[in-house]
């Protein structure tokens, strides 16, 4: 008789074909990037960057925001700046290809821990919410617009990405993070909830909610 324990579990084809693909995705999107980044073409173009595909990675707490919840965003954050404004862009990388594309004049940069967004060079700065002050000093009050979306629903990272947010920006803060974070965003920040909802492309469990400091809710009308 053979003891159950000693059993190996076997996969489904149907399994097996959809691990398959996602690993071939993954591949995919990872000899696109080496392509990218050997030729040093990022910036040069618009195409180059539309071109560039990201996958979540969920190790580092990421869940992309569906297509309406970029635009909209998107959107605000042009209304919210001046044509040769600059708006910084914390932990949350979907905002970048769009908000780049419709930029104009203005300058757009990229706070992040995934080093896979590195390939958008100059407007790359690596970016760990557990030092939040390693940042360059020319960088102070640098911002029009900070909109931020710190990995963790905890109060150390939302405290800690708090601190970055007053560094880098003149006053104007936009945040999206969970509904729990309501009455901390507030004794950090005074931010308060706007009407606008983020929603992501996987939706998540929890509420999830978006915060500013100035009347947001009015540009996006």
């Amino acid at each position: 008789m053979v003891d159950s324990d000693d059993e190996v579990p076997q996969l489904s084809a149907s399994t097996l074909a959809a691990l398959q693909e996602y690993y071939t995705e993954c591949q995919e999107r990872e000899d696109q990037m080496k392509k990218i980044m050997n030729n040093d073409r990022v910036n040069n173009g618009q195409e180059e960057i539309d071109n560039v595909t990201f996958g979540e990675d969920w190790q580092l707490s990421q869940f992309w925001y569906d297509d309406e919840t970029v635009n909209t965003l998107v959107k605000g954050a042009i209304r919210a700046t001046g044509v040769d404004g600059k708006i910084g862009l914390i932990s949350c990388p979907t905002l970048y290809k769009s908000l780049k594309r419709n930029a104009g004049d203005r300058t757009v940069t990229l706070f992040e821990y995934d080093t896979r967004f590195s390939i958008f060079v100059k407007d790359f700065v690596r970016y760990d919410y557990k030092s939040p002050l390693n940042l360059p000093r020319d960088m102070s009050s640098m911002y029009d617009l900070v909109i931020a979306d710190p990995p963790f629903l905890s109060e150390e990272c939302l405290t800690k990405t708090a601190v970055t947010m007053k560094f880098l920006t003149k006053k104007n803060m936009v945040l999206c993070t969970g509904a729990v974070m309501e009455d901390l965003a507030g004794r950090l920040l005074d931010l308060r909830k706007c009407k606008f909802e983020p929603h992501h492309k996987n939706n998540l469990a929890n509420e999830f909610y978006c915060y500013s400091n100035f009347h947001f809710d009015k540009l996006l009308e």
